[in-house]
């Protein structure tokens, strides 16, 4: 780990076209082209030692699909772990592992070199999870064909945290779920479409009003569709305040 943070993230994945497509668009594109962030793949087809390039087999036990072999898919972490920063942090994408969040984000950003495992098939020999893996992460409840997407995901959400990456410096601060909370209704012009229009309050120039309304809007939302994540949280008095306000005023309507 160093002290500025996430230098290098290499993907080990048997698509690594899946993977380099984040690099030539949007905020992860900028922010490798401006030599903030390396992204590169390792492959473990690339570290088979047979003609056909094996990197599955069937399960021991009997059982439907096939299992990634254990020689390639460590011979490709093994390279990307020497490729970049001392120190990497190794997370493989699986339906086993915690659930990513912001604040994982936030910390998987704290280190120099991250690899990110991409499985396939029904999964990895589980000696590789044992000797090669440090954390699992998983995007949610579903099921998806291989880790490439969520670990595209994972890239996307910890680049944009970058010093610089995003437009405005606070746009990082003040996303969905930084401080817990969702995020506040977004408004630009016109101001009057179909009939619908912007709150006053956006349109007052009252920057203090403005900041509380957004304040009250985040809760509210939050309240309303994820209170879960406030369950998790301690609420200022002022908070509390603007929450029973909110409600009150669904109450109201």
């Amino acid at each position: 780990m160093t002290a500025t943070g996430i230098e290098r993230i290499t993907v080990v994945t048997l698509f690594p076209q899946m993977v380099t497509t984040v690099a030539e668009h949007g905020v992860v594109g900028r922010a490798i082209a401006d030599g903030a962030i390396k992204l590169a793949c390792e492959n473990p087809r690339d570290f088979a030692t047979d003609k056909h390039r094996t990197v599955d087999d069937r399960p021991f036990g009997g059982g439907p699909g096939m299992v990634m072999q254990f020689a390639p898919v460590v011979g490709a972490i093994r390279a990307a772990r020497e490729s970049g920063p001392e120190g990497a942090r190794t997370v493989l994408l699986s339906p086993q592992g915690e659930r990513f969040s912001h604040q994982k984000a936030v910390a998987l950003g704290r280190q120099a070199h991250l690899i990110l495992v991409a499985g396939r098939y029904e999964g990895l020999d589980e000696r590789i999870v044992e000797a090669e893996i440090d954390e699992e992460l998983s995007l949610g409840d579903f099921v998806l064909s291989g880790g490439e997407l969520a670990a595209m995901a994972v890239v996307d959400s910890v680049v944009r945290l970058l010093p610089g990456t995003l437009g405005h410096s606070d746009s990082a601060v003040e996303d969905s779920f930084a401080e817990g909370l969702l995020d506040h209704p977004h408004y630009t012009r016109p101001a009057s479409v179909d009939g619908r229009e912007v709150p006053a309050v956006l349109q007052s120039g009252d920057h203090a009003a403005i900041a509380s309304w957004r304040r009250q809007q985040r809760l509210g939302r939050t309240w309303l569709r994820r209170p879960d994540l406030l369950a998790t949280m301690s609420l200022s008095e002022e908070d509390q305040a603007l929450l029973e306000a909110f409600r009150a005023s669904r109450d109201d309507g």
